[in-house]
């Protein structure tokens, strides 16, 4: 099925009382091990990169391993960015292929959090990705994922979140009920009573966080009272950890890939237990019959400059490149001369947005527009501009000028 709105898998949980599963990836392993157990039990998943963990990896290297996986996968699938922190964090990973944003901006006094929350909703939801947001602190105890949320929790107040929630515009609420980041000592003490009055409140899809160390009656209560979203990392790596653990006592001189040898088999058995556990197995034809595919757009803008310099040309695209780039949405932007003489267009301009939402945000950006009538429009003859979605889905739509007509282009970066 490939990727598919995110939105819309979170409000079919919601709407039907399950929980998709978001695990963080810190590596292929978790990648395929979660995308296998969602297969086997034809379950809608979220591949989940957290900010606290790109210290482990090179996120520009890591999301287009995960895009692709999302991409050929049987099951609907979409891609999250985990507590982000900041708005240049948000705008690089949709630009990366994420299509729900999850802001972290929790440690912040309420205003604050309202206001900077809000401003990453008016970006995200432009670009018709949906944001999360945090009301509420949940910290650690153990694990490494503890270290990075040191402090006391604060529980999420109904009379905060509503405020909060109509203020900011958020398409999904995490809350602090009792969980904890990192390994849970004992069994939790979660404030269902609590959870029941912000369902009340906000009547929107709620996040967990913090899902390691819960029990199944637990689960089953947080699904009823409006959880549609469980993260779940510490446990994962710790199997991950354990199962090592067991190959060096069996095999001390083993390889390196030796002793990883099971690390995939023993999380995706995870995997499939929570996926299972939370409802969401077998729902997968139910969730792709609801949600919108999440289809890229490619956007050909195609001219001629026969009055103006080469060097002008040149310098034009570079433009191009630079200041289109940094709008929102914008995945890439690609410049291309024509190898054929005589071709009907001797230049081309083709911008990659991350899905068709875009197309309005971007003609309405003010770079875009000041790109287009002070720089494109006075040095060429633009002979047509086309947006393309996914021949899934899609026919192309005429922006302006042009015959509405298949472009053939080859091209090169100028």
């Amino acid at each position: 099925m490939a990727q598919v709105s995110m939105r819309d898998m979170l409000y079919h949980a919601y709407e039907n009382n399950y929980a998709v599963g978001a695990f963080d990836l810190v590596s292929l392993d978790f990648l395929e091990a979660v995308i296998d157990a969602a297969e086997r039990c034809r379950a809608p998943v979220i591949l989940s990169i957290a900010e606290p963990h790109f210290t482990h990896y090179d996120y520009e290297l890591m999301l287009p391993a995960v895009e692709a996986a999302a991409r050929r996968a049987s099951v609907p699938v979409a891609v999250q960015l985990d507590h982000g922190h900041s708005m240049q964090t948000a705008i690089k990973a949709i630009g990366l292929g994420c299509n729900g944003i999850m802001l972290d901006a929790s440690n912040l006094e309420l205003p604050d959090n309202i206001k900077q929350t809000r401003n990453v909703v008016e970006m995200a939801n432009s670009c018709g990705v949906p944001v999360t947001g945090e009301l509420g602190y949940i910290a650690g105890i153990e694990g490494e994922d503890a270290e990075l949320h040191p402090g006391e929790s604060e529980y999420t107040v109904p009379a905060e979140a509503k405020a909060y929630v109509e203020r900011t515009g958020v398409d999904c609420l995490s809350v602090s009920i009792g969980t904890v980041q990192g390994r849970m000592q004992g069994r939790a003490k979660l404030d269902f009573q609590r959870l029941k009055l912000l369902r009340q409140a906000v009547n929107i899809p709620l996040v967990i966080h913090g899902g390691s160390g819960l029990n199944e009656d637990q689960f089953r209560r947080l699904t009823s009272l409006g959880v549609a979203q469980i993260n779940y990392f510490t446990a994962l790596s710790d199997i991950a950890a354990k199962s090592m653990s067991v190959q060096i006592k069996q095999n001390p001189k083993g390889s390196f890939t030796e002793l990883k040898a099971g690390v995939k088999e023993a999380i995706g058995t995870e995997v499939e237990r929570c996926l299972r556990m939370w409802g969401s197995a077998g729902r997968a034809a139910e969730v792709i019959a609801q949600c919108e595919p999440w289809l890229p757009v490619e956007q050909i803008i195609s001219f001629n400059a026969e009055h103006v310099s080469e060097r002008q040309v040149h310098a034009m695209m570079e433009e191009a490149r630079r200041v289109l780039a940094e709008i929102p949405g914008v995945r890439e932007v690609f410049s291309g001369e024509a190898l054929r003489e005589g071709a009907p267009s001797q230049f081309c301009l083709r911008l990659r947005f991350s899905n068709k939402a875009v197309i309005s945000s971007c003609h309405q950006h003010p770079d875009y527009q000041s790109f287009l009538n002070n720089v494109l429009q006075p040095l060429t003859d633009v002979q047509s501009s086309i947006d393309y979605q996914d021949s899934q889905n899609a026919s192309p739509v005429v922006v302006f000028g042009g015959a509405q007509k298949p472009l053939k282009m080859t091209g090169g970066m100028v």
